[in-house]
């Protein structure tokens, strides 16, 4: 029977372990480093009065299309209910609906560990995974390593990224990549901008959303002027060469589509992530 283990057990490997109850002959099990559940989604209780808590990360959930019977069984097992405080700052969208957990946001995390029925184990810090003779051997700070035929990793990229054996890249000249595009309206006022300038505010940005990325060792910056399509173009300009025997490739030539502009900004990053080198793609694209 196979072996699978999850490495997380915040909100992604909660919901993976209990997709793959019933999906796979064996047993899941779920590590993760901290004390308890719910990763960037934990609920912190007062040493006082267990009754007294705070949501240090997300502290509501906002529904996606595409995920209403995740919503529903969660609401139908109490596990959320609609967020009826306002929310300072906030843009409402028209029939849009927010949900908080009465239980402490980490509930929906439990909630989906004890579906899963996986071991869980929780302080299993893993520092080694590595290939030994078709199956994957996780090493952790303390206690000896295990066996596994499947590993799941649901863990922060730059945790990835500390990781040692078999699935991190040696090489000195080759990491992992990054791409970043931008917004349209980004790309329409900086489209004449010094690159120069477009590149740092690129960068801040991804810094503040991203901050645990390793610091770029190298980077590139390339604007795209002519690519996407937004113009309708007339066609006239081919009547006057119709007896010529011509071939315009792409959309342009199409009488049903859009000849249109695009521009955009690419950036290459590379990285140094502890003694490896991390090359990251941040590709801007600019309308």
């Amino acid at each position: 029977m196979a072996r699978v283990l999850v490495l997380g057990a915040g909100l992604t490997g909660g919901a993976c372990a209990a997709l793959l109850r019933g999906a796979v002959r064996g047993r899941v099990a779920v590590w993760d480093k901290a004390r308890g559940a719910g990763g960037r989604m934990s609920t912190s209780r007062s040493e006082r009065d267990a009754a007294c808590s705070a949501d240090l990360g997300a502290q509501y959930i906002s529904p996606r299309a595409g995920r209403g019977s995740f919503f529903d069984e969660l609401l139908s097992h109490g596990i959320l209910k609609p967020l009826t405080a306002p929310i300072e700052g906030m843009v409402e969208k028209e029939d849009s609906c927010n949900y908080m957990a009465p239980q402490g946001i980490s509930s929906v995390v439990k909630y989906y560990l004890k579906q899963s029925g996986a071991d869980v184990f929780y302080e299993y810090h893993v520092t080694h995974i590595s290939l030994r003779d078709g199956k994957w051997e996780v090493s952790r700070k303390t206690g000896p390593p295990e066996l596994f035929d499947v590993v799941i990793l649901t863990i922060p990229v730059p945790q990835i990224l500390q990781l040692q054996g078999d699935i991190v890249n040696k090489s000195p000249e080759i990491g992992p990549s990054v791409v970043v595009h931008t917004t349209v309206t980004f790309g329409s006022e900086h489209l004449d901008s010094d690159p120069a300038e477009v590149q740092q505010l690129i960068l801040s940005h991804l810094e503040s959303i991203m901050p645990s990325l390793p610091k770029p060792a190298s980077v590139k910056c390339q604007k795209w002027r002519y690519s996407q399509d937004h113009k309708i173009w007339p066609m006239d300009f081919l009547d006057r060469i119709s007896n010529m025997a011509l071939l315009v490739p792409g959309s342009c030539a199409c009488p049903f589509c859009e000849f249109r502009e695009q521009r955009t900004w690419f950036i290459w990053i590379k990285c140094l992530c502890c003694i490896n080198t991390c090359t990251f793609s941040c590709s801007c694209t600019l309308r």
